[in-house]
């Protein structure tokens, strides 16, 4: 009987929060952190087009875990719409499809904005990650068919025009998971009667991390020189944000040494204290500030349901 292989790679854990440059994949980026961290797992938090730039969080080790507490999180974004063309992509990567000579003004922009605040109702671009019948979508659109997409509800918070050109408008938005802002500039170009795209897109909030842990890429490929293997990987652990900063949303228990063993174990624990949650369907527990497990209150009792090797 064959003994399990060894993962390869170092039990390293944590978020990297990556500025993500332009022409640069998101996949493409995690593949680039994973080696450089040597990292034995590595995934990310929400896609970036390789046209945009800006904020990906990407979760090493154990941190992988609380990727889909990120990702529910609410993001900004600051993008340009470019009027005059709908494209397929609905950015500049795609091929016109549709024109105007047509030009909006400052106040028709602003008049358009509190119809796209609130939940709102949104078709996904024909080029996402969405499936259709067990196949994304983009797959399907660069074999040349146009599908029927079914508009869903998303949630837009916060939605300013930052400055305009009769040719190029500028916005923040503040939005809730799933929100295509590629969408956006499409349907504010067919409202509009002068179809637009998006021009550029930076995404600078992930919550719960803020702009200033953004980590340029070039200041981690820099350090690539330090020869050594122990000195180089303590430089870029630098970097790292503690796992459990991703769950900063939920409810939170400190442990003795003593539970967290059991908790490690996977078996629960008795919660105490005037402060204790009575009732919570999801909390996680940390010990000497280092994240132990993600679990549920109930009948005195914390629960685990994931357990983390390190914090």
């Amino acid at each position: 009987m064959s003994r399990p292989r060894k993962p390869k790679g170092r039990a390293v854990s944590g978020w990297l929060i990556l500025d993500k440059p332009l022409d640069f994949g998101s996949t493409e980026a995690v593949s680039k952190i994973k080696w450089l961290f040597k990292a034995q797992k590595a995934g990310h938090a929400g896609t970036l087009d390789p046209l945009a730039s800006g904020m990906l969080p990407i979760a090493l080790g154990d941190a992988t875990k609380t990727v889909p507490y990120v990702m529910d999180g609410r993001k900004i974004y600051e993008f340009a719409v470019a009027w005059g063309e709908e494209r397929a992509t609905d950015d500049l990567e795609g091929a016109v499809t549709q024109s105007s000579d047509n030009r909006p003004s400052e106040e028709e922009i602003r008049a358009l904005l509190p119809a796209y605040t609130g939940v709102i109702n949104q078709v996904p671009p024909q080029f996402s990650a969405i499936k259709i019948d067990g196949n994304r979508a983009y797959d399907l659109a660069r074999e040349g068919e146009t599908v029927d997409i079914p508009a869903r509800e998303v949630e837009v918070f916060r939605l300013s025009l930052l400055g305009c050109t009769p040719h190029l408008a500028h916005f923040e938005i503040e939005c809730g998971k799933g929100t295509y802002v590629r969408s956006l500039a499409r349907d504010f170009g067919r409202d509009l009667g002068c179809y637009g795209h998006i021009a550029s897109l930076r995404r600078s909030f992930v919550a719960p991390f803020a702009e200033e842990s953004m980590v340029p890429l070039a200041d981690l490929v820099a350090l690539e020189g330090i020869e050594s293997d122990e000195e180089r990987l303590a430089a870029l652990d630098a970097f790292l944000i503690d796992t459990g900063e991703a769950l900063s949303s939920l409810p939170h228990i400190a442990v003795t040494d003593e539970q967290a063993h059991r908790l490690k174990m996977g078996n629960p624990i008795i919660v105490r204290g005037r402060d204790a949650p009575l009732s919570e369907p999801e909390a996680y527990a940390t010990a000497r500030g280092k994240l132990i497990a993600i679990g549920e209150i109930g009948e005195g009792e914390f629960r685990p349901k994931r357990v983390f090797a390190t914090g």
